[in-house]
């Protein structure tokens, strides 16, 4: 058996890199953080070969004297601890505790000049052998440049991925910091002089006018202009930025970033947050886009807990969850009807020519088509105004003119059209019924004249039967009957024309997925939304002009009532100027 020694420095700095520099991405992030702690306007990147033959990071922040470069690259030497206080980091990290470790496995060269200095001064640090600093020509600031990174443990270059993905990678550590300081301006240049990112500082003296500049040339315009507000205080802790609406969403949950206090960091916390936000207003396979910003006491968060700092503590992780819910459903509904602009675009682009849609046939309206008898120019007006007539109302969603299909109400507004989907809407305004039904005087139930009798199997019927009681509080009364089959009493008297058997069957369905031991008013969204499904205006029903007019008038007053509870858009709003392009009017 070995005696117990020290090991010399280089290895232990070999080491740490091991859990602070794992790939080339890892180190522009500490290099850009250090940059930014130095109070950079501007912060310059450039990565050859993916970040494994050279990773370049310049800025215009205060430099280092010859004296501070020699400390900056030995381990636990830093400018940022003034009172030694690890619970109170007020710093992206500390210049000076990443260096040694990316030095002890590259070739790292460090020039920099402070402001106002007569001169710069080079140090330059090769697989953990430091030279002594020597004078050099910089402008104020500093400039580090990594090459062959992981020389110095080559075992590690086989756990990189491919120079591109690399590549890739480095740029996102680079856009979620620049995503939390707008009013730095960054470049990033790759091989060949490729630009691959260019961000101009957003400047200005209104701080949410700059973060939504800024989140607009990271995540899209399309986010900046479909997303909403997010102003929320909690026991000392603020939530700020924007959240994308329930129309705009992605198959996957990779537009989620959380900053707090300034750090971009990957949180589960946050990820289960927003899925419980969204749970009533998007299907479960999809996901929204948000960009969150918390600022908190800095002795109610632990930054210390990831080698990188790529993840942070709370003391209080509920009042955080708590904080961001409630903020987001509060916006979401402060958003009302309000649609993703997308979904129009979407539409307008399905009209163009050549967008393969077949020969359009005759529409079929609810309403009986014009005498043809008639001039071509009344016979036209007459058609495409069905109900009585009347000039556009000032409201959201406008006049109903036509039911299309017996599915999708026509209205004209002052400025354009809209075009509803009758089932998605409807379901939206009974769903919402029900949740507010619930959450006051309860949900009334109405005896069935003839009680109905569903068949269904064994384990599904137990299943239901075991749930009556809590399934009752939804106003649907049931109990078993015999082997295989259950008998519906009662059923909520809010949902009149309910799909009894269809309904009866999702919801064992639904409850062999989530199990015994989870109570359904846990799941009251989902229920809720299985109920309203259920009992909504099918498509296919004829609606009259009054019920067409009354349901335009109830989404207007209702939240969330641009989607379903699914997140499919509940409306499509075409303007007169789009309208009026795909005629080549304009």
């Amino acid at each position: 058996m070995m005696a117990i020694r020290l090991l010399p420095p280089v290895l232990v700095n070999r080491i740490a890199a091991g859990e602070v520099v794992e790939r080339p991405a890892a180190a522009v992030k500490e290099l850009v953080e250090n940059a930014i702690d130095a109070g950079a306007a501007r912060i310059d990147v450039t990565l050859k070969e993916g970040g494994q033959g050279l990773i370049a990071v310049a800025d215009n922040g205060a430099g280092m004297t010859a004296e501070e470069l020699v400390l900056a690259v030995e381990r636990h030497c830093t400018s940022k601890l003034p009172e030694d206080d690890l619970l109170r980091i007020a710093s992206l990290g500390f210049r000076g505790e990443a260096l040694p470790s990316i030095g002890a496995v590259s070739r790292m060269r460090i020039t920099s000049r402070p402001p106002g200095a007569d001169s710069a001064w080079e140090i330059a640090v090769e697989a953990g052998t430091k030279a002594a600093p020597v004078p050099a020509a910089h402008p104020p600031g500093t400039r580090v440049e990594v090459r062959d990174l992981f020389f110095a443990t080559p075992a590690r270059l086989k756990f990189l991925k491919t120079p591109r993905t690399e590549r890739d990678l480095a740029v996102d550590s680079v856009r979620r910091l620049a995503m939390a300081y707008p009013g730095i301006a960054f470049t990033v240049i790759g091989d060949d002089e490729r630009l691959l990112l260019r961000l101009a500082a957003a400047g200005g003296s209104e701080p949410a006018i700059a973060r939504r500049a800024r989140l607009a040339a990271l995540l899209g315009r399309d986010f900046a202009e479909n997303s909403v507000e997010i102003d929320a205080e909690r026991g000392g802790f603020r939530l700020t930025g924007l959240i994308g609406l329930p129309t705009l969403n992605r198959a996957a949950p990779r537009d989620q970033y959380l900053v707090v206090n300034g750090r971009p960091v990957r949180d589960k916390l946050l990820v289960g947050a927003v899925r419980g936000a969204y749970q009533d207003v998007l299907a479960r396979d999809r996901h929204p886009m948000v960009a969150l910003f918390v600022d908190a006491p800095a002795d109610e968060i632990d930054v210390n807990v990831h080698p990188a700092k790529a993840e942070v503590r709370f003391r209080d992780a509920a009042l955080v969850r708590g904080l961001i819910v409630g903020a987001l459903r509060n916006a979401l509904a402060a958003a009302g009807h309000r649609a993703s602009s997308t979904v129009a675009a979407g539409a307008v682009a399905a009209f163009r020519p050549g967008a393969g849609i077949p020969a359009p046939s005759p529409p079929r309206f609810a309403f009986p088509p014009p005498d043809p008898s008639l001039a071509l120019a009344e016979s036209a007006n007459n058609f495409l105004r069905p109900a009585e007539e009347a000039p556009a109302t000032e409201t959201r969603l406008g006049t109903p003119r036509a039911q299309l299909h017996r599915t999708y109400i026509l209205a004209e507004t002052p400025t354009g059209i809209v075009l509803v989907d009758q089932h998605a809407a409807h379901e939206r305004l009974v769903y919402e019924r029900m949740k507010e039904a619930l959450a006051t005087q309860g949900v009334g139930r109405q005896a069935l004249l003839l009680p109905e009798i569903v068949e269904l199997d064994e384990t599904a019927a137990a299943r239901l039967a075991a749930r009556a009681e809590e399934l009752a509080e939804f106003g649907l009364v049931l109990e078993a009957f015999g082997l295989g089959a259950v008998v519906v009493r009662e059923v909520p008297a809010l949902l009149p024309g309910l799909d009894v058997g269809a309904l009866v069957r999702d919801l064992a369905d639904e409850l062999a997925e989530w199990g015994d031991t989870l109570a359904l008013k846990e799941r009251i969204e989902t229920v809720c939304g299985t109920l309203a499904c259920h009992t909504s205006v099918r498509a296919g029903r004829h609606l009259s002009p009054p019920e067409m007019d009354a349901l335009l008038r109830q989404m207007e007053a209702t939240p969330n009532s641009g989607q379903c509870n699914h997140g499919r858009p509940t409306y499509i709003a075409l303007d007169l100027a789009d309208i009026e392009r795909l005629f080549g009017r304009r």
